[in-house]
């Protein structure tokens, strides 16, 4: 099972690119919404799940695909999301991850790429 895990419901347009991409090849899933600053303990504990890989979706500082690979050893696949700076700010937050903490990083909006990339990793063809 894949957990598509997004900062803030205002991402929820690219949480549905993921969605469409899984509903169109019967991948199982669940989306939680849930903020790496405003509700830490939440994001730790969705971590902690037996789920098989991650998908983060995180705008602006996008600390939430980060904080997801400090609390497991799944795959993490970081989705940047555009903002202020059309998104470059997120994707540099998420291919900037410290040794040992490692996130798969997709282009900017691009869950589409997220949704096939787990679906390698879990063997769906």
């Amino acid at each position: 099972m894949i957990l598509i895990i997004a900062g803030s419901k205002s991402d929820e347009q690219i949480v549905n690119k993921v969605k469409k991409v899984f509903d169109e090849n019967n991948v199982e899933y669940e989306i939680q919404y849930a903020s790496a600053h405003r509700e830490p303990e939440k994001v730790a504990q969705l971590s902690k799940k037996d789920y098989d890989v991650f998908i983060a979706i995180a705008g602006l500082a996008a600390a939430l695909p980060g904080v997801v690979a400090s609390h497991t050893n799944k795959p993490v696949i970081g989705v940047p999301v555009s903002s202020k700076l059309g998104g470059l700010d997120a994707l540099l937050s998420i291919v900037q991850m410290p040794k040992g903490v490692p996130v798969a990083c997709v282009g900017i909006d691009n869950g589409e790429n997220a949704a096939y990339l787990a679906m390698r990793i879990i063997g769906v063809k």
